[in-house]
């Protein structure tokens, strides 16, 4: 039986596009409810900070590499802005996407401003897209800074933005991440938890956030209070800064089975590889959090030549 037939219709989901919904849904996860992210946003959020530099392949400066990876690697969703799809898509329409619609830079640091990510694209613009386009647009994602002094117009817009993705029928993502004058550990589990209710209480399907820490105890372990506090919002983990594969590989899979997480959302421990390693690390990761396979599994697709 596919794990989907478990999974409830959100009620905001008009009847006439619950199909899509669920096709939606099965698509990006592969009919197990759990979420391989391949995240490409990061153009704008990081510059041309983790694309350029030491330690960075360097195909990784040009958009093309991400969509190679994103069309040869064994993931749900690869998610990027509206305007990259518009220009590389029409090379890569086998590839399912999902549209962030918010993003700022990291320029302005927090101790000159509480951070603001606004709207750059209307899910109305995502709809319209995807019908002259023809593409797989299969959700749309939305970032709120929680904590930050303007978190009131980020909710506002990720709530208005969940209800007019359900009513087509599309999947939403909520980047949420802590930040601000008046946060003083992002990493806080606890706040983590609440994170990850905010999620819920909005309505968004998925809530992408960081591994929570805290001195004496793993993360995995501390992640159960945001998958308990996320409810039917299914939470899956950032991949972070880069790290060996075997480490990353072994976090993933104790987020998943420790955790109560439902997948990831990677994006540098993938892009800053060249081709073929890029590749190979998407299928190691889909292997543990698409297809249940142990770490040892794992490493043996990353390990292919």
């Amino acid at each position: 039986m596919s794990a989907l037939q478990s999974i409830r219709v959100p009620m905001d989901v008009p009847k006439g596009a619950s199909e899509t919904y669920l096709s939606n849904l099965s698509r990006i996860t592969h009919d197990t409810g759990r979420l391989m992210l391949f995240a490409g946003d990061q153009k704008i959020e990081h510059l041309n900070d983790d694309f350029f530099g030491d330690g960075i392949h360097k195909d990784d400066n040009d958009p093309m590499h991400l969509f190679s990876i994103a069309s040869g690697a064994r993931i749900g969703c690869f998610a990027t802005q509206l305007g990259l799809i518009a220009a590389y898509g029409a090379d890569f329409p086998e590839i399912a996407y999902l549209v962030k619609l918010n993003s700022k830079t990291h320029l302005v640091k927090t101790k000159q401003k509480d951070p603001l990510s606004c709207r750059i694209t209307t899910v109305d613009q995502v709809v319209r897209f995807k019908e002259q386009s023809g593409l797989c647009i299969a959700g749309i994602g939305y970032t709120i800074y929680l904590g930050s002094e303007y978190e009131h117009l980020m909710i506002r817009e990720a709530a208005e933005s969940i209800g007019e993705a359900h009513q087509h029928g599309l999947i939403t993502v909520l980047w949420i991440y802590p930040r601000g004058a008046a946060v003083t550990d992002e990493k806080d589990p606890h706040l983590i938890a609440g994170a990850a209710g905010v999620a819920a209480t909005l309505g968004s399907d998925f809530v992408k956030v960081n591994p929570p820490k805290k001195e004496g105890f793993s993360s995995s372990e501390l992640l159960k209070e945001a998958t308990q506090a996320a409810g039917r919002t299914r939470v899956v983990c950032a991949g972070g800064s880069s790290v060996d594969v075997s480490t990353f590989l072994s976090q993933l899979y104790d987020q998943i089975h420790i955790g109560g997480c439902f997948g990831n959302a990677t994006g540098r421990n993938i892009h800053q590889k060249p081709l073929d390693e890029a590749i190979r690390m998407c299928n190691a990761i889909y292997a543990i959090t698409v297809e249940n396979a142990d770490v040892a599994t794992a490493m043996t697709h990353y390990q292919k030549t």
